[in-house]
């Protein structure tokens, strides 16, 4: 993890819906840092500058926040976002010290091709660690390089930087490698499964006209033989 980024913090004074759009239409975004025991401090942060820290230090990221002249390194927490705009409406922080050792989740980069005719399952996005609020990973690569169908590759398996400890069940499943089903066999294990389910489909639409036209040619068959 790279040194935190420096933002300078304002105080936050006005509260509520009007108060928080306003601050949005400043290309501002209203935070909160929470934790060890005190009293949550309610801040507005530079927009632009703060999505660029947030972007740059992944879903973890660590940033010294200036608040009324005092440093507070802030870990981030909860990060929500307009779905429509795509633009960040409040953040969540804990307050951490240099040293302190916090539970994060890290993302897993899966990267690599696999051997031909497999299917690469990332089974879990993210695996739970501990590690110092200032040596937070990134993230986890996983290799699956040349990997043949049957390979898995589970928490144990990760290459964990010093200092940083696996809470994780150490048999979790991260990435599973498995043979290419092909689409016939899938075809006829959806037609298996909806057999055993007792699912039944409508004869197609050709099928049907035709058994239609048989219907009536019969009808006039026996109209003729009784005449």
């Amino acid at each position: 993890m790279s040194a935190p980024e420096k933002i300078a913090a304002e105080p936050r004074t006005e509260f509520g819906k009007g108060a928080a759009r306003r601050i949005r239409r400043e290309d501002k975004i209203p935070a909160v840092i929470y934790g060890h025991g005190n009293d949550p401090v309610h801040v507005i942060l530079p927009g632009h500058q703060t999505m660029m820290a947030l972007k740059h230090g992944g879903a973890n990221a660590l940033l010294a926040l200036d608040v009324d002249g005092t440093e507070q390194l802030a870990l981030t927490k909860d990060v929500q976002v307009d779905p429509i705009r795509r633009v960040i409406e409040h953040l969540d922080f804990v307050a951490v010290r240099r040293g302190e050792k916090v539970t994060v989740d890290v993302p897993i980069h899966v990267v690599g091709d696999a051997a031909s005719e497999t299917l690469v399952v990332n089974e879990n996005t993210v695996v739970s660690v501990e590690a110092e609020a200032t040596h937070i990973p990134e993230f986890f690569e996983v290799s699956v390089e040349g990997a043949e169908a049957g390979t898995q590759i589970l928490a144990k398996d990760l290459d964990l930087p010093s200092g940083t400890t696996l809470l994780a069940d150490e048999d979790l499943l991260i990435v599973n490698v498995t043979e290419q089903i092909s689409a016939e066999a899938l075809e006829a294990e959806l037609e298996e499964a909806e057999a055993e389910a007792g699912i039944e489909h409508d004869a197609p639409e050709a099928e049907t006209e035709a058994a239609e036209g048989d219907a009536a040619e019969g009808d006039a068959a026996e109209s003729t033989d009784s005449e």
